[in-house]
C-alpha cells in the first residue's frame, strides 16, 4: 500500500464510511477504490481515470484534491496529451446550405420589414380611434343634479321635521338579553403541541417517535462537513451526498410514516423536525457514524 492510499484510507475511516459507502457516493466501482487504496492503477481504464477517481474519492472524504495531487505527485500518474480521444481536438465544418435555406435567407429581411410597416399602420389606427373617442366624450354636456337640494334654510323642510321628532321622542329603555348559556359553556380546544421523543436506541442506531402535529418537516444542517442518506419507510432514497459547512437540506415527510438518516459525521450534523432541535440519545462523540429513525403518527 502506497503513502497515498493509507491517507485516504486514513480519512475514509475517520468519517466512519466504509467502502460501500463511499462507493455509493462517488458511484466508482468498489474494486476501483481498492485500487486506489493499494496503489494498484495497472487495473484501471487509463491514466486519466486514475487522477479523476482519486479527485472524487478526496471530495468525498473531505481532502482538498490539488493539495493531494502535489504532495504525492511522484506517486500520481502524469496525464499524456496523446491519452485524451482525438475526437476532442477535431472540429467539424459547417454543412453547407441547401438551396431552399438559402432562398429563405434572401426573402426573410423582406418579411421582417412587411410585419413592421404592418404593425405601424395598425398602431395609428389605433391612436386616432382612441383621439376622436376622447373629443367626443370632452365635449358632452353636464347633466344637472335635480335631486340636490338645499333644505339647511328652510323651516318645513324634511331635516327640520326629522330633528323635531329626535327631540320629542322619548327615550327607549336598554334591555340587555341573557346571553346564551350555551355559548358561554363552550370554549375553545387548546392546539396540540409537537411531541417528539426517544422510544428505544441500540448501539449507533436510535428511534424517536413524532405526535401531535399533521406535518414532518426534516431539516439537516451542516456545521462542518458531513454526509448524509436520507430514506423513507420503503426504503426509497430521497437525499444522498456531502453537505458542507453551513448548508443545509429540507425535506417534507408529512404523507410519510417514517424518516431514517444514516449519518456518516454526527457531531457536525445538526436535525430538526419542524423547526425543533433533535437531541441525539447516542452521543456524536462517542459515535459519530449513526442511524437516526423517526416515526410519524398524524392525530386522527
Amino acid at each position: 500500500m502506497t503513502e497515498l492510499g493509507n491517507r485516504l484510507k486514513e480519512a475514509r475511516t475517520a468519517r466512519g464510511m466504509t467502502l460501500d459507502d463511499l462507493q455509493e457516493v462517488t458511484k466508482i466501482q468498489k474494486r476501483y477504490l481498492v485500487g486506489i487504496e493499494e496503489g494498484n492503477y495497472d487495473m484501471m481504464p487509463g491514466k486519466f481515470y486514475v487522477r479523476a477517481f482519486i479527485k472524487q474519492y478526496c471530495e468525498a472524504v473531505g481532502l482538498d484534491s490539488e493539495e493531494i495531487f502535489e504532495q504525492y505527485k511522484s506517486e500520481v500518474p502524469a496525464i499524456a496529451n496523446q491519452e485524451l480521444p482525438d475526437q476532442l481536438s477535431r472540429v467539424r465544418t459547417r454543412k453547407s446550405l441547401s438551396p431552399s435555406t438559402s432562398k429563405f435567407m434572401e426573402i426573410f429581411p423582406k418579411i421582417l420589414v412587411s410585419i413592421f410597416v404592418l404593425g405601424a399602420i395598425i398602431l395609428v389606427y389605433v391612436l386616432w380611434v382612441n383621439y376622436n373617442n376622447d373629443n367626443k366624450s370632452s365635449g358632452s354636456p353636464e347633466v344637472k343634479n335635480e335631486d340636490n337640494v338645499n333644505y339647511g334654510e328652510t323651516k318645513n323642510s324634511p331635516l327640520e321635521k326629522d330633528k323635531e321628532k329626535e327631540e320629542t321622542k322619548e327615550p327607549e329603555e336598554k334591555t340587555t338579553e341573557p346571553a346564551d348559556e350555551e355559548s358561554k359553556g363552550t370554549e375553545e380546544e387548546p392546539e396540540l403541541e409537537q411531541e417528539l421523543a426517544s422510544v428505544s436506541n441500540a448501539g449507533t442506531n436510535s428511534t424517536y417517535e413524532l405526535k401531535n402535529t399533521d406535518k414532518f418537516l426534516l431539516k439537516l444542517s451542516s456545521k462542518g462537513e458531513t454526509w448524509v442518506s436520507v430514506k423513507n419507510a420503503n426504503g426509497k432514497s430521497l437525499f444522498e451526498g456531502i453537505l458542507k459547512d453551513s448548508e443545509s437540506k429540507e425535506i417534507d415527510f408529512s404523507e410519510e410514516t417514517e424518516a431514517k438518516v444514516r449519518i456518516g459525521n454526527a457531531a457536525a450534523t445538526e436535525i430538526y423536525v419542524n423547526e425543533e432541535l433533535l437531541e441525539y440519545s447516542v452521543s456524536p462523540t462517542k459515535s459519530t457514524t449513526q442511524t437516526v429513525t423517526i416515526q410519524f403518527t398524524k392525530p386522527e
